[in-house]
């Protein structure tokens, strides 16, 4: 039987350690595939074998931790199909700098009244001439949801990083140091709080956009249009949106044209123009003009269902930096309960035994790399970039190989009309306006090439009089008593045609030969199209040391040498799906980090395999983007190398908290091991830390994209 998915919500989970605590319990209960607990989601997120466990063993585990479940929760509950808006606005992220910022004015002015109290003694006598019982009354009222969980799971053989503190607080009570205690729990609070309020600010990019997802369709039924639940819908079903509505299901326009705001799904800062035969997808919203839709695809399995998904899912799947911070921490209490111990055997000091414990509480190793991770993945997915959790970052980060594939990808994936070449006193308008008559009713995607750039030089097919589709060969027609054809260029051609349309085709261009009375009039070379902004976005990547950049793609020799021609790549034609696998694992063979993008099912093996694989405009393309690590929500390369900058900003960020916070502990350590560092001060020391690490991730909720040229 297949693992489920149970989703159960935990109370009293306070911090990042609280988190590790309750991940370690349920991965420890027999049947349970994986365990994930998302940062400040106040939830764990279990994968298990129905067979072997239940709901009810994962919630023991929990409350054997120390931690609770509330009553009457569903045993497992679908992910919602709505989700948050990809992104923070400028104003959120700006209210969370302001509120760390007043924290930490609020911390530097307590920690200056604690240094001159202790240099005045004013902690000593306050405590002197303090009731008892008004101290204990005063500290066990402002920690007592710390102390709660502490003793909870203590009294189950378990020992959290609040734990330390704690026991700095008893230690100062014990003594009669009532004030001290309370700075203490002052700055415990404090620390948490702002925690909370960080994790919360990184989390909006997962909440918001719930309310971007339309609850209600109108859908037409015979002569009527009926509102009804979006969930009601079903594939085929014609819904109708008016202006100022937001489209309610994936689906092709059958009627009306309208300007449409995209931006929730592709990340497209512009609106777009849409008409008959469009596709639009849920959440998209109409600003002007009104819209029939015909369904394709409906909640879950509609776009915007899958980005939230993705986007959750993303929440869910720790970096390997995190993993080590947690064995980390594993080591890290044991070692500080043991420098405290040795601490009051030696120097006979309580206080700096409890400082010890107290300045060593910070969470800042486990808070370093999640608020990081999370904050990134919202500021990539409000550019439409999707990236499936940290460990992706990461591999991204490290990256020096690209392989692409090249139909769909590199390029526009339809061809287009590259040259014309007149023979026989023909002028290329001639040549065209003959080739579009003909072909004017086809449906061949060569066909809307020849209309396409008849269109672009102002020339109208003409109506043929007669008109015959030869399969595998091309059209024929009758136009003004004239047999007009448009076709093939065979071995018959060859020694017809001029050295030009040779060339053309030795640069792997599709040659279509057009015909007036079985003589040739002209040809036609069609290619598809580079994207306009690779050839900068790779220069971009190269910058950013990528040093393998390789095609990897089924097309002929011809077309494929073309392209990497001119884009300066390398490149392997003609190969089969199974054979793009086995590039992918040459070169991590070699000791590389691959990242693979494309476009397609023939894509999906290789985008497993590469350590990063890349699902080109996912909007369009489910199978890619569930095979991938990531994917962009629009087909514009410009993302690429924004996708590779952030994954490294966020890993300068990582590495930037985890090694100031260990060099300010150690230093920590240290200072009240001898003495040197008063426990009030080490209460204030402790939360300084975990400030600077909320306040240098929230920094990646800003990230800007570099100004660029468009192409």
């Amino acid at each position: 039987m297949a693992p489920c998915t149970l989703e159960v919500p935990v109370q009293s989970m306070d911090c990042a350690a609280c988190a590790a605590h309750v991940r370690q319990a349920v991965a420890r209960v027999p049947g349970v595939v994986s365990v994930h607990v998302p940062l400040g989601a106040g939830q764990v997120v279990v994968q298990l074998d129905p067979t072997r466990a239940d709901r009810e063993a994962v919630v023991k585990a929990v409350e054997a931790a120390g931690y609770q479940v509330p009553a009457g929760q569903p045993g497992a509950r679908q992910r919602a199909a709505g989700g948050d808006r990809a992104g923070v606005t400028v104003t959120a992220v700006a209210g969370a700098r302001r509120v760390l910022g007043l924290l930490g004015a609020l911390v530097g002015a307590v920690l200056f009244a604690v240094i001159v109290g202790e240099w005045l003694g004013v902690f000593e006598a306050v405590s002197r001439r303090l009731p008892w019982p008004l101290g204990l009354a005063a500290v066990a009222v402002g920690g007592f949801p710390v102390f709660r969980t502490v003793v909870r799971a203590a009294w189950r053989g378990r020992v959290t990083a609040h734990a330390l503190m704690t026991l700095g607080v008893l230690a100062a009570m014990a003594l009669g140091e009532w004030a001290t205690a309370a700075v203490v729990v002052f700055f415990m609070r404090v620390g948490d709080y702002a925690e909370r309020f960080t994790v919360g600010r990184a989390r909006h990019a997962v909440r918001d956009l719930l309310a971007l997802a339309p609850r209600i369709a109108r859908v037409e039924r015979g002569d009527f249009q009926i509102e009804t639940p979006v969930e009601d819908v079903r594939p085929g079903d014609v819904v109708v949106v008016r202006p100022g509505e937001a489209v309610p299901v994936d689906g092709e326009v059958v009627a009306g044209r309208a300007t449409v705001d995209q931006a929730a799904i592709t990340g497209e800062a512009m609106p777009v123009e849409v008409g008959p035969g469009a596709r639009v997808f849920a959440a998209a919203l109409v600003r002007m003009g009104s819209l029939r839709v015909r369904t394709t695809h409906v909640g879950p399995d509609s776009t915007f269902g899958r980005v939230i998904r993705l986007v959750q899912d993303a929440e869910t799947h720790r970096a390997d930096l995190q993993r080590a911070a947690d064995r980390f921490a594993a080591f890290y209490l044991p070692v500080v309960a043991a420098i405290a111990g040795l601490t009051l055997l030696v120097r006979r000091d309580p206080l700096a035994a409890a400082a010890v414990l107290v300045v060593a509480c910070s969470c800042g190793f486990a808070l370093a790399t999640p608020i990081a991770v999370l904050a990134s993945i919202g500021a990539a997915a409000r550019r439409g970039i999707l990236v499936k959790g940290g460990r992706v970052l990461e591999a991204l980060a490290r990256a020096d190989v690209l392989l692409v594939d090249k139909t769909g990808t590199l390029t526009l994936g339809r061809p287009q009309i590259t040259a014309v070449v007149p023979l026989n006193g023909a002028t290329a308008e001639e040549v065209l306006a003959l080739a579009a008559a003909a072909e004017r009713d086809s449906e061949h995607p060569l066909a809307e090439a020849v209309r396409a750039a008849a269109r672009a030089r102002g020339l109208v097919a003409r109506a043929p009089d007669h008109v015959e589709m030869i399969p595998g060969v091309g059209v024929r027609a009758v136009l003004d008593g004239a047999l007009v054809t448009v076709g093939r260029c065979d071995a018959a051609d060859a020694g017809m045609l001029p050295g030009e349309v040779d060339a053309l085709q030795a640069d792997g261009r599709t040659l279509m030969v057009v015909r007036r009375d079985d003589a040739p009039v002209g040809v036609l070379a069609a290619a598809d199209a580079t994207r306009a902004e690779v050839p900068a976005a790779l220069a971009d990547l190269r910058a950013l040391g990528f040093r393998h950049i390789e095609i990897l793609t089924g097309d002929h020799e011809g077309a494929a040498a073309a392209v990497a021609g001119e884009l300066g790549v390398a490149y392997r034609a003609r190969l089969l799906p199974e054979e793009k696998i086995a590039v992918v694992r040459d070169y991590q063979a070699r000791g590389h980090t691959v990242v693979m993008v494309g476009d397609g099912v023939n894509d999906a093996p290789a985008l497993a395999q590469a350590d990063v694989g890349i699902a080109m405009g996912a909007a369009g393309s489910a199978i890619a983007l569930e095979a991938g690590h990531a994917g962009l929500m629009r087909d514009d390369w410009r993302l690429l190398p924004d996708m590779v900058r952030i994954a490294r900003r966020t890993l300068r960020v990582v590495w930037s908290n985890l090694s100031v916070t260990a060099a300010y502990n150690v230093g920590g350590l240290v200072l009240a091991a001898l003495g040197y560092l008063p426990l009030a001060l080490a209460a204030a020391a402790q939360a300084l830390p975990d400030l600077g690490i909320l306040a240098n991730s929230t920094r990646l909720l800003r990230w800007q994209t570099p100004r660029r040229s468009r192409p």
